[in-house]
């Protein structure tokens, strides 16, 4: 009798190089989108779009839009929209300058200066962005209002609420402490800036590999050990990278002469001191970090995915859609309030038109990063590179000396063409 092949006899298939290491495609399209901006404006700004310097602006320049765009993920992916975020960051804001520069000096006796001013007003801000978020999503999800309309009437009442409440004066100087969230005036230093992305970088490989174990105990497939490696290292290098160019952007001796003591040095001529790390980009981390276990790790992520799939069989299935909207608005506020935080802190001040225009920015942000607008669909990681890929259009055109109505047609063709390249993926992947 013959011996017969089976197909558990024959070897397993040899996997291509990019097939073994398995990586999203959608990342990898928005990696070289960033890679091929960055690259264009470098050239057309004979090499000053990559410096250390331009490279740490654009990082706080992103962040305010970033954290709002992370909340904005989960807003869109649950088939609503929110045209509100500049506005209540601007409310939020308003709220936040007048704590710390009249209500708790005037009516509490803090003086200016005391400890406890800058983290009652954040405390504040985020009471304020979490109540009125709330409310816009007791109206759309208890009242049955569209989203589109509750959150365009939130755009005119917060924008002009933020008005009232500083009679469209702008406040400030705001409080020292707190100014620190906004980028330049607040960074770790060469040494707690390394520190922070070694221990980044460890965490990103024991994750990685603590995730192939699981996979392993649970008898799904793993990529081969080398690709493993190969991830291990792209995400190390990254990590370690983007620290090496904060790092590289020295800071100038007149800004060492103001506060000498502050860079380490005993005189400005000569010292070497560098910026490294923004708190406001540590915040972005954490808050990119906390989303992505809420979308990945919880109930809570796994209902606001499963309403945006498909509402109808998610509360069949006992999932209160209606407590889950104003649950994912009051996050949205939450967040416009951090996003207000860092904004007012970078310039320091209040002003009347602090976030005009970001609602657009924070929906383009999450669209170009992959948020499908039909609902289920969205990665926290994919909306902070649209954000830093928006953000590089807009900056590379003004080195460029684009002007302003000009970045704005580009950034319009730009949301429009992601849209576009996404509905052809989706025709050519057979995804929903």
């Amino acid at each position: 009798m013959s011996e017969t092949s089976t197909a558990t006899d024959a070897p397993p298939a040899r996997r291509s190089f990019w097939a073994a290491l398995d990586l999203d495609t959608r990342l990898l399209g928005m990696i070289g989108a960033f890679v091929l901006v960055a690259l264009v404006f470098n050239i057309l700004t004979d090499g000053r779009f990559l410096t250390p310097r331009n490279i740490f602006n654009l990082t706080i320049q992103t962040v305010s839009v970033a954290i709002m765009a992370t909340g904005m993920v989960f807003v869109i992916v649950t088939r609503h929209i929110d045209l509100s975020v500049g506005a209540l960051l601007a409310t939020c804001t308003a709220v936040m300058a007048m704590t710390q520069t009249q209500i708790l000096p005037n009516m509490m006796g803090l003086e200016l200066g005391h400890p406890m001013i800058p983290w009652i007003t954040i405390l504040v801000g985020l009471l304020t962005g979490a109540i009125i978020g709330g409310l816009q999503g007791y109206l759309i999800g208890y009242q049955a209002i569209p989203a589109f309309i509750v959150t365009l009437g939130g755009l005119l009442i917060w924008r002009n609420v933020a008005w009232h409440l500083t009679d469209g004066q702008t406040i400030g100087p705001l409080n020292e402490t707190y100014v620190l969230f906004g980028g330049i005036n607040g960074t770790l230093g060469v040494f707690w800036s390394w520190a922070v992305g070694i221990a980044a970088a460890v965490a990103s490989v024991f994750g990685l590999m603590s995730a192939r174990r699981t996979k392993v105990g649970h008898g799904f497939p793993v990529k081969p050990l080398w690709a493993e490696g190969v991830i291990i290292a792209i995400v190390v290098a990254a990590i370690l990278g983007f620290v090496a160019i904060l790092n590289a952007y020295s800071v100038p001796e007149r800004v060492v002469a103001r506060d000498v003591e502050r860079w380490g040095c005993d005189v400005a001529e000569g010292c070497t001191a560098a910026y490294g790390i923004p708190y406001s980009v540590l915040l972005l981390i954490v808050v990119a970090i906390v989303m992505t276990v809420i979308a990945q790790r919880t109930r809570l992520g796994r209902y606001i995915f499963a309403t945006g799939g498909n509402p109808d069989a998610a509360e069949l299935s006992g999932v209160n859609t209606k407590l889950l909207t104003v649950k994912v608005f009051a996050m949205v506020g939450v967040l416009c309030a951090l996003g207000g935080i860092v904004a007012s802190a970078r310039l320091g001040y209040h002003t009347n038109d602090i976030g005009v225009l970001d609602e657009l920015r924070v929906i383009a942000a999450a669209v170009i990063g992959g948020t499908a607008l039909s609902g289920g669909i969205g990665t926290i990681y994919g909306a902070i590179f649209g954000a830093l890929i928006m953000q590089s259009l807009q900056s590379g055109m003004a080195m460029v000396g684009v002007d302003a109505p000009y970045q704005n047609i580009v950034v319009g063709l730009v949301l429009v063409l992601a849209v576009w390249i996404d509905i052809q993926y989706r025709k050519l992947t057979g995804a929903k």
